[in-house]
């Protein structure tokens, strides 16, 4: 990945570790997955995931106290909260769907899923999370490279790179031709 490390020590200038400080133990990830879902009721979550009250309480607080999920009261009963996503909280989506499928390819045990999940517009199983470039290209782990921020857009040859116009909701990216050309 380049000529330079990550300070590794350095635990608050690199987002990884604050993710983990958050979202780094099972049942938060559960309570996302929970949420993504549909359910909103701390009973729901109670019943559904088969948690201990207590922490569950613990994990609903700490999403709710980093911005994942909010608190609002129901709008047919203004007595019970409701735990909804917040866009933080949507934004761990494609996060959460690559450690799922990470999981259904290299768990343990053969996960067969049932149901799928597809993308709305073709009723087809989405394709696997990739690493897209800024131009929309897909990346593998050869070609990352880690460059100081002053260094940023200066290619090897010395020529400079300007930002692409990157990929958007609904662009198409043909990921297995990005792969195989990738591979070359």
């Amino acid at each position: 990945m380049g000529d330079i490390r990550e300070p590794l020590r350095e635990l608050i200038e690199c987002g990884l570790p604050q993710a983990l400080e958050v979202m780094g133990e099972r049942w938060s990830f559960m309570i996302l997955r929970a949420s993504f879902n549909g359910l909103k009721h701390f009973e729901e979550f109670l019943s559904e995931l088969g948690i201990a009250r207590n922490i569950l309480s613990n994990r609903l607080a700490k999403l709710v106290d980093h911005g994942i999920l909010k608190r609002e009261p129901c709008a047919d009963d203004r007595r019970k909260i409701e735990y909804r996503l917040t866009e933080k909280g949507f934004d761990l989506l494609p996060a959460m769907i690559a450690l799922r499928q990470w999981g259904q390819k290299y768990g343990a045990e053969m996960v067969t899923e049932d149901p799928v999940l597809v993308d709305e517009k073709d009723r087809l199983p989405i394709g696997p999370v990739s690493i897209l470039a800024h131009d929309g290209r897909v990346l593998t782990h050869e070609d990352l490279w880690l460059t100081r921020r002053e260094d940023l857009g200066k290619r090897a040859d010395g020529s400079t790179a300007t930002p692409g116009k990157g990929t958007v909701r609904g662009d198409i990216v043909d990921i297995e031709a990005a792969r195989k050309a990738a591979a070359g």
